[in-house]
């Protein structure tokens, strides 16, 4: 007779600790949610105008008119405002929990793949060089100009570090990484340039674009941005398993099934099309998507099935809580949100820097 052997205290805590972490990420999902919703409500009452949200509700609750003033502020300038900034939030960290995922290592960024050089040089070209474009092309586009061409640019060099870093149909990670560096430092020399050629007027352009501003949210631009920053997200979610295989490696993932290739592929153009449409529509806004993610995966684990959905919820939050304060810290005046999300980004990813190479405790 085979005797059976009590199973020890260490497997036991070794199998409950995959399930414990997906209670807690579930629970921790229901918690963003919640906080999501506060953010909304607090963004949508707070401002630089001294407009009543409650006020406003009871009077449309009651079927009584809103004066033009709180319709201008509620629906024409917060409200719009607020979903774009959910939606780039979203994006961001999504796309840094991607990235993190698929080079395994949790200081990647969405800039990376190039998106960010690409899409800062489109917006200074066209900031500075615009004025060289036929009139009927500056009538037609107006003021989606710079958006338009920071999107372009942001496309524009994910293909060429694709090119560059893909061989015989199989993409190299570490090649993409140094194809990314060599992009951006070109791409910061020709911005250099169009910077020494800029006037006065394109300068200051320039400097509150590259720090990131949601001041030009409308319902028309967040109708745009929206579907394809959704799609991305729920296209990235897709990868969610495949990205938990390719913590083991690329050899592993392939025998346990996974198309690496494919996978690379799907999760480059993903990010490229959620960050691209992010930076054109509010500029450049850093350490969104290197704090959420690594945040998450401290808190509930590196499985990406529930990282990506709560990087959404969490990303969303986090970026209108920055805009909140970019909004009321020197009203009337805007703080340009990059500022306010590099202040509380830098301090976390100095932390991340220190735990890695073991000088702060776990």
């Amino acid at each position: 007779m085979v005797a059976l052997s009590e199973p020890s205290p260490h497997s036991l805590s070794n199998q409950a600790r995959p399930l414990d972490r997906r209670i807690l990420a579930r629970r921790l999902s229901v918690l963003l949610v919640g906080l999501l919703a506060i953010a909304v409500v607090v963004n949508l009452a707070l401002g630089a105008s001294d407009i009543s949200l409650w006020g406003a509700l009871g009077k449309f609750l009651s079927g009584e008119e809103l004066t033009t003033l709180e319709r201008v502020v509620l629906w024409d300038i917060r409200l719009p405002r607020i979903i774009l900034c959910v939606l780039v939030g979203a994006a961001l960290a999504v796309s840094g929990a991607v990235m993190q995922g698929l080079f395994r290592n949790p200081l990647a960024d969405p800039g990376l793949v190039g998106v960010g050089a690409g899409a800062g040089l489109g917006a200074i070209i066209s900031i500075v060089l615009g004025g060289l474009l036929p009139v009927g092309l500056q009538s037609l586009f107006g003021s989606y100009v710079t958006p338009i061409a920071a999107f372009v640019g942001g496309w524009g060099s994910t293909l060429v570090l694709y090119r560059v870093s893909t061989r015989g149909g199989r993409t190299s990670v570490a090649t993409m990484l140094l194809a990314g560096i060599a992009l951006g430092a070109l791409a910061g020399a020709v911005s250099g340039i169009l910077v020494y050629m800029a006037d006065d007027q394109q300068l200051r352009d320039l400097t509150f674009w590259s720090m990131g501003s949601l001041a030009g949210a409308t319902w028309e631009k967040s109708m745009i941005a929206g579907p394809v920053i959704l799609l991305a997200i729920a296209g990235s979610t897709w990868l969610a398993h495949g990205l938990n295989c390719l913590a083991l490696g690329e050899a592993a993932a392939a025998h346990m099934g996974i198309p690496v290739q494919r996978m690379k592929n799907a999760a480059i153009f993903s990010v490229a099309a959620a960050t691209g449409v992010a930076v054109a529509a509010t500029g450049g806004i850093g350490f969104v998507g290197i704090v959420v993610p690594h945040v998450l995966r401290l808190a509930t684990g590196p499985d990406h099935g529930t990282l990506l959905p709560n990087a959404a919820l969490l990303g969303g939050a986090l970026l209108l809580g920055a805009d909140l304060i970019s909004r009321t810290i020197i009203a009337p005046a805007e703080l340009p949100i990059g500022i306010v999300t590099a202040v509380l980004g830098a301090p976390v990813f100095l932390w991340i820097l220190l735990k890695r190479r073991g000088l702060v405790d776990q």
